[in-house]
């Protein structure tokens, strides 16, 4: 089995230090358990269009986890991570 990993963008990074804990604890159980975990992490989000086409999205909660999927090097890079209000702004 393919084993993927997850990495933040530093501007990621900082949009997840400020949600609430719960809210992290959420993103991080998903993506413990579903992405890095399965043979494709595709089947567990959905592809933007328009200017977002070469992403992928993941529905958490009220979030959105917005990730480049990187299948040559099996890595999912999260880009952003912001409510669903503001996620595509």
């Amino acid at each position: 089995m393919l084993a993927w990993t997850v990495e933040f963008e530093n501007s990621a990074r900082k949009e997840f230090k400020k949600i609430d804990s719960q809210a992290q604890k959420k993103i991080l159980r998903f993506l413990r358990e579903h992405i890095t975990t399965d043979e494709d992490p595709r089947r567990f989000g959905e592809p933007l269009k328009g200017n977002w086409a070469s992403f992928w999205k993941y529905r958490i909660g009220t979030y959105r986890v917005i990730c480049n999927i990187q299948g040559e090097r099996l890595l999912v890079l999260v880009v952003r991570i912001r409510h669903r209000s503001k996620a595509y702004q």
